[in-house]
């Protein structure tokens, strides 16, 4: 390597350069590629960077310059065009480069690790372990945690990843009980991405979803399609079909689902279409196992690839369709760190690639639907449901002056006993988990709010906590308020946990599972659940959104939404748009086999006009009128979004940056850009600091665009950002 070259690192720090080091000392290898990974010092650390450029002439004078620590890649791990997308995403973004470089690989790759796949370290219980009784442990709380977790995964243990959900010193009670002979490890394989499977009968398709399959099958080159169907009416067959023609291509899939959740069924129905296990990528796997996927994809051993979010940044050998689905999905938006949105990243992705990409929905969000009116995205529609399944009767269910039951009115409960005993599966949503909204003390009025958040504590009875869903503060409920010193504290509203409780005593033959964050955290507990729905011993379902969305369940013929008035008075301007679609997810669930479904809406306000579209036109209407709300408004999509976030412990201290922020905008680069605020945020109070911010609303993106790239550089320089944590989200898709 010449002794002129100089290396261009992004860090993983919040720092938008990059940083010139010279070649290792008496380096004598070939000159490392962009997208080689180096160990780098850093300050007073040694961190995993990535070589972005190489070039013969430095930034800063050579002798102040330091030597890369070790060239940890003879070949590059990222290619040119998924470190080029990289580029972009940290560009449009406003990002740190080198956090978005983190941000794209597994884990193992962020610390070093060789690139090549392996096994994961786990743990498991011993027979000496196993035979123990929990009783032993009574004075070591942790250590009997551990202990019955690992009773609960048997023979396959649990990884690190997994036990890191208990908390606490969850490594110093393994330790412990290693020395005791109960404990072991084991080096687990990973999951082969191309494990052989059983192949299942092939589903003919309708004309509608022929349309649509030979549609995608006859462009060459980018073309961005919207596939709009109802639910049950078989986008996912669609997505098989296209997969299957970009394979026999020689072609690569990725198809990117929002949710862990709903990967165990598509996985099945993949695995069954090709007669062999994808390669998947998602957070509830082990570092090895990603690692894996992520290798398998990159080296085009893997046809198709399935994963999460993050997904949308695996490399790809021979890249040949994209898939989004459940476009309208929240999840696909990051909203922390490096803040990007995977269906548009998967979008501009295609567009570089020369590849199309099919953004799927029953409910498409306000902006594909915007895009697709305009002739950007090309519109393919499946009106009717597949097979001979009809589109559910939906009802509403006027509580008013009702008397209810854990909020479950007399009508729901008579049509899920009338169901029950027909032989049929019933759904009962309700999008809040925990036992209750929170505690109120009935003699002052007292209500248990979180101690570092404007937000009330949620009861999670079962475990005896009060917690926050915002900020995750834990606390024993108190046995008397804390106010006036009464004992007469009771559980105020209702979540999942107690919907649970009540229905189960009441149908206790129907057998039921609860389906929410808290109750499938634990490896596996997902894939159990939806196995005893499958196989009839579950025919009460009880959960929030995970069971809201592209799940298939034929044997459910009810559906009962608790309440759909939560989201109708919201102040987010997207909030009748989520409970639209929510609502629309979850009646889809119903009816979805030979037996008609029903679905009963539950609410205080059925003349309200939102649901009154939804009932009787569809989600359809209501989107044409959303539309036009936004258009006289000037909201997204007919508008584009910066949302410049400030925390401290202080009240002032956001706000005094945010008022510098908004006089350091460039002069002269503000016509058709309007700046809102700055304000405290609607939830001011958040794990303990004060939070506002500043809204920067424009009628065209690349003008914003433009104005941003200035301003980021003036915002770094503020004396004021010293005090602040500070954050910029672009297209926002929440103003909390």
């Amino acid at each position: 390597m010449p002794d002129s070259t100089i290396l261009v690192v992004a860090v993983p720090a919040p720092l938008r350069q990059g940083f010139d080091y010279l070649p290792p000392t008496g380096w004598e290898g070939p000159m490392p590629l962009p997208g080689c990974r180096v160990r780098v010092p850093f300050g007073r650390r040694q961190v995993v960077g990535m070589v972005v450029d190489v070039r013969a002439a430095a930034t800063v004078e050579r002798r102040r310059l330091r030597h890369v620590g070790t060239v940890l890649d003879s070949e590059p791990v990222l290619a040119g065009r998924d470190l080029d997308l990289l580029r972009w995403a940290a560009g449009y973004y406003h990002h740190p480069l080198g956090e978005v470089v983190a941000a794209a690989l597994p884990a193992t790759l962020r610390q070093g690790a060789v690139a090549q796949a392996g096994g994961e370290t786990r743990w498991r219980l011993t027979a000496v372990g196993r035979a123990q009784s929990a009783g032993s442990l009574t004075r070591a709380p942790r250590q009997a945690a551990v202990h019955a977790f690992l009773i609960d995964s048997g023979n396959s243990g649990a990884g690190s990843a997994v036990l890191a959900e208990l908390g606490g010193d969850w490594r110093g009670a393994l330790r412990a009980l290693a020395r005791r002979g109960w404990v072991e490890t084991f080096t687990a394989t990973s999951e082969h991405y191309g494990e052989v499977l059983a192949l299942t009968p092939r589903h003919a398709l309708n004309p509608a979803q022929q349309v649509a399959v030979e549609a995608i099958g006859a462009v060459d080159g980018f073309t961005p399609f919207l596939l709009d169907g109802v639910t049950g009416s078989g986008k996912t067959e669609v997505y098989l079909h296209a997969i299957e023609q970009a394979v026999a291509d020689g072609r690569q899939a990725l198809l990117l689902v929002p949710e862990i959740g709903l990967t165990p069924q598509l996985l099945a129905r993949i695995g069954g279409h090709f007669g062999k296990r994808p390669a998947v990528l998602h957070s509830g796997l082990a570092d090895g196992e990603r690692l894996t996927a992520w290798l398998a994809a990159r080296d085009g051993r893997a046809d198709v690839v399935v994963g999460t979010r993050s997904a949308v940044f695996v490399p790809l050998a021979r890249p040949g369709l994209i898939i989004v689905d459940e476009e309208h999905d929240p999840s696909f938006k990051q909203q922390d760190g490096f803040r990007y949105h995977a269906r548009d990243v998967a979008v501009v992705r295609a567009r570089a690639e020369g590849v199309p990409v099919v953004l799927g929905s029953a409910t498409p969000s306000l902006e594909s639907l915007h895009n697709a009116n305009r002739d950007r995205y090309r519109c393919l529609r499946l009106p009717g449901r597949a097979g001979d399944a009809e589109i559910p009767v939906v009802e509403l269910v006027d509580l008013r002056s009702r008397p209810l039951q854990a909020g479950l009115s007399a009508t729901l409960l008579e049509a899920v006993e009338q169901e029950l005993a027909g032989g049929h599966q019933v759904l009962i949503y309700l999008n809040r988990r925990g036992f209750a909204t929170t505690l109120i003390c009935h003699d002052c009025g007292w209500i248990a709010g979180c101690r570092r958040c404007d937000a009330r504590m949620t009861l999670h009875q079962a475990r005896a906590r009060l917690c926050c869903h915002h900020c995750g503060s834990e606390l024993r409920p108190e046995r008397r308020c804390p106010d006036c010193g009464g004992e007469a504290l009771n559980p105020l509203g209702q979540g999942t946990e107690r919907l649970e409780g009540v229905l189960a005593e009441r149908f206790a033959a129907a057998g039921l599972v609860r389906i929410d964050r808290d109750t499938t955290r634990r490896r596996g507990s997902l894939d159990a659940k939806l196995e005893a729905v499958h196989d009839g011993r579950a025919r009460l379902l009880v959960g929030t959104q995970m069971l809201a969305k592209g799940h298939h369940f034929p044997g459910v013929t009810l559906v009962g939404v608790v309440n759909a008035d939560a989201g109708l008075f919201g102040t987010d301007f997207r909030a009748a748009e989520r409970v639209a679609q929510q609502i629309i997810q979850v009646t889809g669930r119903a009816g979805r086999a030979q037996h008609p479904g029903r679905v009963l809406v539950q609410t205080h306000h059925p003349e309200h006009p939102l649901l009154q579209a939804l009932v009787r036109e569809g989600y359809h209407a209501f989107v044409r009128e959303a539309l036009e709300e936004r258009r006289l408004a000037g909201l997204p999509p007919w508008s584009h979004l910066a949302l410049l976030r400030a925390e401290a412990v202080r009240e002032e201290v956001p706000l005094a940056f945010l008022d510098a922020a908004a006089k350091a905008l460039p002069a002269g680069q503000t016509d058709g850009i309007e700046v809102l605020g700055p304000v405290p945020a609607p939830m001011a109070r958040r794990g303990g600091r004060q939070r506002a911010q500043l809204l920067l609303q424009a009628t065209k993106r690349e003008r914003l665009q433009r104005l941003l790239s200035v301003w980021v550089t003036a915002l770094e320089k503020l004396p004021e950002a010293r005090r602040v944590r500070w954050s910029l989200d672009i297209d926002p898709i929440e103003l909390f």
